[in-house]
């Protein structure tokens, strides 16, 4: 399984992008990044994307990828996958013809750009080779994250998230976890408001793990604070734990 990392911060600042998992060069895990980061071959790869929640840094490159495949004229349809809520909030806030036209009927109704799909939680679902299963995790809006499994590979990518409980069941041994560290330690009390995480609210979670993931790579820090976050994950001490960077790549 290739990991490519399209973008792992909470905010966009200069060479900091938003989050989006690019796993064998077409399936996607949030889409804050697509456009900017990828060719126009490297785009029409893309087949389903999975969304963890509605929040616009999680969303907001489809609009583009949509203008981008109904400009080049491609009989080419990206699959949506996520929980109700979370479809219901796409189109109705995004895809209404106010924001931004109805890709779901364009070019028309029979061959859409965009196809939206609604997954229940709990439930492991076939998708272009891979498992993949919802998983409920503790945000502001509803919010899951993701197992995805390809053979013996598994990785679980928990979205934003703060303490949470269910998702830990799934992550014991896996080959790679991405799991979200929003805020430095002396910011707890704004990361627990916004359901975020810091190092040490994350060292709490990791607890919950029956056996540590190989690899733990950590997401979603805010670009101002990336030093300090860096730095406070050294001290945890754990040798299988990783700050991402945009650009990374890895092989699974």
């Amino acid at each position: 399984m290739k990991l490519r990392v399209l973008g792992s911060a909470g905010a966009e600042f200069p060479n900091f992008r938003p989050p989006a998992f690019l796993i064998d060069d077409q399936l996607l895990l949030d889409a804050g990044t697509i456009g900017s980061v990828l060719t126009e071959e490297e785009q029409w790869g893309i087949k389903d994307v999975f969304i963890t929640h509605s929040h616009l840094d999680h969303i907001r490159a489809i609009p583009a990828l949509a203008d981008n495949i109904i400009i080049k004229n491609l009989r080419h349809t990206v699959k949506i996958y996520s929980i109700a809520e979370v479809i219901s909030a796409m189109r109705e806030h995004m895809f209404n013809n106010i924001i931004w036209p109805d890709f779901t009927v364009i070019p028309g109704p029979d061959r859409p750009v965009i196809s939206f799909e609604t997954i229940d939680t709990g439930v492991e679902y076939s998708v272009s080779g891979y498992r993949i299963r919802a998983i409920p995790v503790d945000h502001t809006v509803p919010t899951v994250g993701y197992r995805v499994c390809q053979g013996s590979t598994t990785l679980v990518y928990t979205g934003d998230t703060g303490p949470t409980e269910e998702i830990w069941k799934y992550v014991s041994g896996i080959d790679a976890l991405i799991v979200e560290v929003s805020f430095p330690n002396n910011m707890e009390p704004l990361a627990l408001l916004t359901k975020h995480l810091t190092c040490s609210l994350l060292s709490v979670e990791l607890e919950k793990i029956v056996r540590l993931p190989k690899r733990i790579f950590i997401t979603h820090p805010k670009p101002q604070y990336y030093d300090i976050i860096r730095t406070e994950i050294d001290c945890l001490g754990l040798k299988e734990i990783e700050l991402l960077h945009d650009g990374a790549i890895f092989d699974i």
